[in-house]
């Protein structure tokens, strides 16, 4: 209800300012030859802006009227009698038509296009995480097999460690499920984040304990800001997409020797950098990074990326308003770089 209410309002909104300007152009200004032209374009507006070629369509015939009566001869009544304006009334429905038509076309090829990258994010999704959970639940059932089969093979000593590595790597399936279960909130166009006011000091240290967990050998270098800062965000989301980012790095950074996660404050933007200096992004993925392609230089379906991919990521920033980047640096490596929006500490 509400938008036929909004697009019958722009509709009448849109025609009537047609009519003033008609007004003015005819009247003032002595330019009549004008008022169809601006009909015309008034139709186009009202085909853009409405989500039905309805109202394109009914917006052709209020023009169709309003010329005939106010600004063809004779003025402020209705003639269709004669010929010329008949012929005028008939090319300028037909021309409309046809425009909302073409509008109508292109908010469906639009919302193909969509869905159609919507899908291709499904599929990302997939094939990562169908890689990232077949390691732990080989471990699982490889372990609590020997045991079973063989617990007399073991020391309790031996027990306990495959005992604690099954419960480690179930608690990281738990969290994944999790994370799948949040992601699942990004399908659709209305899409409806689950966002807290975080302190960035206690995310960092969560992605912190929940990478080193996965890489304990690999060194971190964190620089963020010694103020509190606080950030509205989907929390489960953010940290994913920084694990995800570090495990890019880990895993496709040939020749790394140092990685960076880096929090810096610019006006009322928490901006998050994920920097390396290892073999970097081959440029000509650069532009598909994003797109199923990972900064390892080979495509999604050879070399998969770990975590839940990176063009999941992107829909995850985007989701919070943000916009990531990917970028050589000049002396080497790559720099993954987002930013988010803080909360204001004085309101």
């Amino acid at each position: 209800m509400y938008k036929v209410v909004k697009d019958c309002a722009v509709t009448l909104l849109v025609m009537a300012a047609a009519f003033g300007v008609c007004l003015l152009l005819h009247y003032v200004l002595d330019m009549a030859m004008l008022s169809s032209a601006i009909f015309v374009l008034a139709v186009f507006i009202v085909a853009l802006l409405t989500e039905n070629v309805v109202y394109g369509v009914a917006a052709s015939f209020i023009g169709v009227l309003a010329i005939n009566f106010a600004f063809t001869f004779p003025y402020f009544k209705f003639n269709f009698t004669m010929p010329e304006n008949i012929l005028s009334a008939i090319i300028m429905i037909a021309v409309t038509v046809m425009s909302s038509m073409l509008s109508a076309q292109i908010r469906r090829q639009a919302n193909l296009r969509a869905e159609s990258e919507k899908e291709h994010m499904r599929a990302n999704l997939l094939r990562a995480v169908g890689h990232d959970l077949r390691t732990p639940l080989t471990t699982i059932v490889g372990s609590s097999s020997a045991i079973i089969e063989n617990p007399e093979s073991f020391t309790e000593a031996q027990k306990l460690k495959m005992l604690q590595g099954i419960q480690e790597d179930a608690e990281w399936l738990a969290r994944m499920v999790e994370n799948l279960l949040s992601v699942t909130r990004l399908d659709g166009g209305n899409v409806k984040l689950l966002k807290s006011s975080t302190v960035l000091d206690e995310l960092i240290d969560s992605v912190l304990l929940k990478f080193h967990k996965r890489h304990s050998e690999q060194k971190v270098e964190v620089d963020i800001p010694d103020d509190i800062v606080m950030i509205p965000m989907d929390a489960i989301l953010i940290e994913q997409v920084l694990i995800n980012l570090l495990d890019n790095a880990v895993e496709h950074a040939d020749g790394m020797a140092r990685l960076v996660l880096r929090v810096f404050v610019i006006d009322d933007k928490a901006v998050f950098e994920v920097a390396d200096d290892g073999c970097g992004i081959p440029p000509e993925r650069m532009k598909d990074i994003f797109k199923g392609y990972y900064s390892g230089g080979a495509p999604a379906d050879t070399k998969l990326n770990s975590g839940i991919g990176l063009s999941v990521c992107s829909a995850i920033i985007k989701a919070h308003g943000g916009d990531i980047r990917a970028e050589n640096n000049k002396n080497g490596g790559a720099t993954f770089r987002f930013s988010l929006e803080t909360e204001d500490m004085d309101g």
